[in-house]
């Protein structure tokens, strides 16, 4: 059983379906996305193989070493192929630390960390493949004194993390800047800062140089996503820069309404809420999207719709 709210709100021109956008950049990138990011990370580390692995190669000549040509090939690959591996890890950890000019310091120190753990692991894993590779050529890999390698490698996978981890965040604030990145308007110099913040009238979104401002009352749902609040307006989401539980307490309670733990819906934006038989509901917005109602929030979602 579900309850159809078009009805209830067909008279409300706030409620009418917007109108589709025309595709963008941005819109036409985002199917390509994922492969394009898998697809830099893999030439990344496969170019820095290669180079390596001739480097190496010229070394040898050049000093006349008794190591066969192949071993560089075998020390590069299985390097780049286990760095190439933890790449998920480190950019779920990037998502759940990030730098900020409030809290760098933090981030910093959680990302000391993170590198240490992240060149053991790395090294451990590459010692591995390269025993593996060793044995199947009927040879034996010495990785010698574990305490001094370990410090050795790590001075080399420290500056490996830090540009990773560099070149994440500047894709990331590329990303937001070319969707759109959404804020709330600062007050006047001039203007003491009331004790309660006043509820945001209006979002200032700075896309690529460019900024326009978004009505708050027509954002159609929020979700959260790590340190960010996207906003849902017609087909766009503006990633704000705030938690779920801050941003609930800024907007019209009569209007905007938690429904998840990560969602927030705008009432008039609601077309339909179909009971699940878990008891959580899903719930179908005026443009088509679904929107996932969790038990806990679901009552009070059905009591404001009636007040509405």
């Amino acid at each position: 059983m579900s309850f159809d709210l078009s009805a209830a709100n067909a008279s409300d021109p706030q409620a009418a379906v917007p109108a589709a956008a025309a595709p963008t950049a941005w819109d036409r990138y985002q199917p390509w996305r994922r492969t394009v990011e898998m697809l830099a990370w893999v030439t990344l580390f496969a170019v820095n193989a290669a180079f390596g692995t001739l480097t190496a190669v010229i070394d040898i000549h050049r000093y006349a070493l008794d190591i066969p040509d192949w071993a560089p090939a075998v020390w590069e690959v299985s390097s780049c192929a286990v760095a190439l591996a933890l790449v998920p890890a480190l950019v779920w950890y990037t998502r759940r630390i990030p730098f900020h000019f409030d809290s760098w310091r933090r981030a910093l120190a959680l990302h000391l960390i993170g590198s240490v753990l992240w060149s053991v692991l790395h090294v451990v894993g590459m010692v591995a493949l390269r025993k593996l590779v060793y044995v199947g050529l009927g040879e034996r890999y010495d990785f010698g004194s574990w305490g001094m390698n370990l410090f050795y490698e790590y001075l080399k996978d420290v500056r490996s993390y830090t540009y990773m981890v560099l070149w994440m965040e500047a894709y990331r604030l590329l990303m937001r800047r070319w969707q759109g990145e959404a804020s709330l308007l600062a007050s006047p110099d001039d203007v003491p800062e009331p004790a309660v913040p006043e509820r945001p009238e209006r979002f200032l979104v700075r896309k690529l140089g460019k900024e326009f401002l978004i009505a708050a009352s027509e954002v159609e749902w929020l979700q959260a996503s790590s340190n960010y609040v996207n906003l849902h307006l017609r087909g766009r989401d503006y990633p704000l820069r705030t938690t779920m539980a801050t941003i609930e307490t800024q907007l019209d309670p009569t209007r905007f309404v938690r429904v998840h733990r990560s969602f927030m819906v705008n009432l008039d934006c609601v077309g339909e809420i179909e009971p699940l038989e878990s008891g959580d509901a899903r719930i179908t917005m005026h443009d088509g999207s679904k929107i996932p109602c969790s038990r806990r929030y679901r009552g009070a979602l059905r009591q404001e719709r009636r007040a509405a």
